[in-house]
């Protein structure tokens, strides 16, 4: 097993491993959205892998076993943000047959070191009901804020 960054070339499995996330995440998706995710994963990997998408592999000889992504946003400085910078995680997967062998939290450990040569202020995730007691193993906490969390859908078609 070898853990690195994922590059250029390894944009078709990285599709692959992001189709199987969300099926497991989200159940079963229709074809039209299936197609549609899968054809807008390869320019948006195109365009942001290793500039503000870094993402965590672990390989079994040439395929990617696990994978952990890290978004990194910049917006205008302020107290709880100091420098700007932030991070999302998002699609911690492992293929099923390689899970309980600690890969998630070494490549979730290789991130975390990743976003403090970047300068990041915090790292934030969503987790499921499975990656919670992991997240809370590494050091995450769970976010308590004064504020809302909300969002307004342009489009309820793509929901």
């Amino acid at each position: 097993m070898t853990y690195g960054k994922a590059n250029k070339n390894d944009i078709p499995l990285l599709v692959d491993l992001r189709i199987k996330y969300l099926l497991e995440d989200y159940g079963n998706l229709s074809e039209d959205k299936l197609t549609t995710i899968t054809s807008n994963l390869y320019p948006y990997f195109e365009v942001h892998l290793n500039k503000d998408l870094f993402v965590f592999v672990c390989k079994d000889a040439d395929i990617i076993v696990s994978c952990c992504f890290l978004c990194v946003f910049e917006k205008p400085s302020n107290p709880s943000f100091i420098n700007g910078k932030t991070g999302t995680i998002l699609n911690v997967y492992t293929k099923p047959e390689y899970r309980k062998n600690g890969i998630a939290g070494t490549l979730l450990k290789m991130l975390i070191d990743e976003s403090e040569n970047l300068e990041l202020d915090f790292l934030e995730l969503k987790a499921t009901a499975s990656g919670y007691n992991l997240y809370k193993s590494i050091g995450f906490e769970d976010a308590v804020s004064k504020y809302h969390n909300m969002k307004f859908i342009i489009n309820s078609d793509n929901i």
